[in-house]
């Protein structure tokens, strides 16, 4: 199937280098670019692309607020955002998660990074930049503003060893294939594990997932997964 693609950066030529980029790929639809978030937000109202690589720092309206309201837009598919950011630890990455971006990466990320990730988050998943990855490992709980509550702290008691893991192994960023060799499991068993823990933690999508592991210190740098 064809993955439909809104381009949203103020800077033509970056538009330009990341059209060229996607628009090469026989899977990936260029349908739209936006030079601004407004823009960027009427774009996917009514062209309901599957994705839309957005900047940060737009005028009129920024990347942040974009992404919130297009990530809280109703009907099918569901449009998720991949945010490009100038450096891997832009200030407002704590802000677009929030937002509910699916995905970062960095601007000097190779072509088929960006490929690679716009095709992840059209399948669903989630994509952090290792050095993002890392960032957001570094900070501690209480840091971000809370978005979890007594219901989730009961369910994350009730889950299940083999979910547990599965957990500490999103927030590593693994894909579900990752994950169903690390833990011997068919791929379709791992997708029905992590629809159980959006289930259960009462989150939207797989960057949450990452953020709820890490504010309950369930993964930290250096340690593997299982630990």
């Amino acid at each position: 199937m064809t993955i439909t693609v809104v381009v949203a950066d103020d800077q033509p030529l970056m538009r330009s280098a990341l059209r060229t980029c996607l628009a090469a790929e026989p899977d990936i639809t260029v349908v739209g670019e936006a030079t601004d978030g407004s823009h960027a937000c009427r774009l996917a109202e009514r062209l309901h692309p599957d994705v839309v690589v957005m900047d940060v720092r737009m005028p009129i309206l920024d990347g942040i607020e974009a992404t919130r309201r297009i990530t809280a837009m109703t009907g099918e598919p569901r449009t998720r955002v991949l945010v490009m950011t100038t450096f891997d630890l832009d200030e407002h990455i704590i802000d677009a998660l929030r937002a509910g971006a699916s995905g970062f990466l960095v601007k000097d990320s190779p072509p088929e990074e960006l490929i690679r990730g716009v095709r992840l988050i059209a399948a669903g998943e989630a994509l952090l930049a290792p050095s993002i990855t890392r960032r957001l490992l570094d900070l501690r709980a209480g840091t971000l503003p809370p978005i979890l509550n007594g219901a989730r702290d009961s369910a994350l008691a009730a889950l299940t060893a083999r979910e547990l893991t599965v957990l500490k192994l999103v927030a590593r960023g693994l894909s579900n294939a990752a994950i169903a060799r690390t833990m011997d499991l068919a791929p379709s068993s791992v997708k029905t594990h992590v629809g159980h823990l959006l289930a259960k933690l009462q989150l939207s999508d797989r960057v949450q997932l990452v953020v709820f592991a890490y504010e309950h210190e369930l993964i930290r740098p250096g340690f593997a997964a299982t630990d």
